[in-house]
């Protein structure tokens, strides 16, 4: 039998589709009252940066209004959710607190008080899934462990599928709510200079956006996704990690529509990027240290190089390297980078500049709209062979033949670095290698018009061999 008010508190859940928090709180309340709170404070060094706050203030508006449509207007405050929760939940008489389970470890603090606060005070509060395919809890290995390896995690998890999507409500019974804080007030958008032009040509943030993406790319790409997702120059992703991230769509409903879309070689590999953000968020749940700390101690103490120069050219797209600045510059101005290029711009920082991933992952933070604390870390462990799971050390990526082989014809570096665009292809992602009258007839003045390369290819690969390889030498030494 249905009683009093639940409190849904949304957070990375910006959904009426397949919210197990939702679902299950109008399935046992007469009414709900649904709720967000925006708490900088909680998340602490891990407040949202700059572009997710702008795709945020968009998402919410969404959410919004659809629950109003359906009959529940979304509550705005800002604040400790330790004490606007609570505080929530007793002005509106509610019994029950539901929320979905979040991995962030920040968020598991705030859980973990909020929890002890409406217990004291007679309510419940339960967590339930939605941000991932699997529980990060539930998945072990065969003696209790715990995955240190991508695929053998990926094998465990395929052999159990995930449950099926929820229905969303069609109609909510409204609790009386609480007065709602308004949320142009919250100053998520940019103020002047506006630097948010890209990000508004690019996207639509919202529940339905997603879903419209998602059927798009599955009507059109995901056939050809094994091979078209290396190629920065054609539309051959998804772009749903946003949407994924905010919970405007869940993992969930996208992985059961690809598995209509087909099973085949491209599907699965479409697939076994799911499974890689699952894999992101299990470590993070186990290791919780893991957007500060390398997961590989030998490598706290490698000798990073302090170059603010070198950092601040490779944040605005001006290292000389095309195709990396073709991707800094695509993130500067769409809050998006095509992931074969982040993987060849983060390679490049780490290893042909020798500076710490926690830069790249703090600056991806701040202008990234997709920016997942799992996500982020362990993918920039994974680039600089710090992680548990990480390519080798060893392996540096050489920006010109990856630009060469997955933007042959140089279309991406074109569209985001123009002042190249008149080279021909043979010198398009190496332009000091052509001759002074290809540079002149294409109005290239490399350290004028477009910069010199910050450091030799073949120099920066070796002095980054030669510092890990002291590293693990050392580290060895002293085990």
């Amino acid at each position: 039998m249905k009683h009093g008010v639940a409190l849904v508190w949304f957070r990375q859940d910006l959904r009426i589709q397949d919210n197990a928090a939702l679902h299950q709180a109008v399935r046992t309340a007469e009414r709900v009252l649904p709720v967000y709170v925006l708490d900088d404070e909680g998340a602490g060094a891990w407040a949202m940066g700059g572009a997710a706050r702008w795709w945020l203030h968009h998402s919410l508006a969404s959410l919004g209004r659809d629950l109003a449509a359906l009959g529940a207007p979304l509550v705005l405050r800002r604040g400790r959710s330790a004490d606007v929760i609570p505080a929530l939940a007793a002005e509106a008489c509610a019994d029950s607190v539901h929320a979905t389970t979040a991995h962030e470890p920040f968020w598991r603090d705030i859980d973990a008080e909020v929890a002890e606060i409406l217990h004291a005070e007679g309510r419940t509060f339960t967590r339930h899934p939605g941000a991932t395919l699997f529980d990060p809890e539930a998945v072990r290995t065969q003696t209790g462990g715990i995955y240190g390896m991508f695929t053998p995690f990926a094998n465990a998890v395929r052999a159990g599928p995930p449950p099926a999507p929820l229905p969303g409500p069609k109609k909510l019974h409204g609790a009386d709510a609480p007065a709602s804080e308004k949320l142009d007030a919250w100053g998520l958008l940019p103020a002047r200079p506006d630097w948010a032009l890209g990000l508004r040509e690019t996207w639509t943030p919202g529940e339905r956006t997603a879903d419209a993406r998602m059927q798009r790319f599955l009507h059109a790409a995901v056939g050809n996704y094994g091979i078209g997702r290396n190629l920065p120059a054609q539309d051959g992703t998804s772009m749903l990690s946003p949407h994924l991230h905010f919970g405007e769509i869940s993992p969930r409903t996208i992985w059961h529509a690809s598995l209509r879309a087909g099973e085949g070689e491209h599907a699965r590999t479409f697939r076994a990027e799911l499974i890689w953000r699952d894999f992101s968020a299990y470590l993070l749940w186990h290791h919780r240290t893991l957007p500060e700390q390398p997961l590989r101690p030998a490598f706290a103490a490698l000798a990073w190089r302090r170059d603010p120069e070198g950092l601040h050219a490779w944040q605005r797209g001006q290292t000389g390297l095309p195709i990396v600045d073709a991707g800094m510059r695509q993130l500067w101005q769409t809050g998006w980078m095509h992931n074969r290029v982040r993987m060849i711009a983060a390679s490049f920082l780490v290893k042909h500049l020798l500076i710490s991933w926690e830069e790249g992952e703090r600056w991806f933070w701040d202008t990234l709209v997709d920016a997942d604390l799992a996500s982020n870390a362990a993918s920039w462990q994974w680039v600089a062979g710090t992680g548990i799971d990480a390519q080798p050390f060893f392996r540096v990526f050489n920006p010109v033949t990856q630009g060469e082989k997955f933007d042959g014809a140089g279309a991406y570096v074109r569209r985001y670095v123009p002042e190249l665009a008149g080279l021909p292809d043979r010198y398009v992602h190496q332009p000091w290698e052509a001759p002074p009258l290809e540079l002149r007839a294409a109005g290239v003045e490399l350290g004028k018009t477009y910069p010199y390369p910050l450091i030799g290819l073949a120099e920066g690969r070796q002095r980054a061999l030669d510092v890990y390889q002291r590293t693990v030498r050392e580290a060895a030494a002293n085990a």
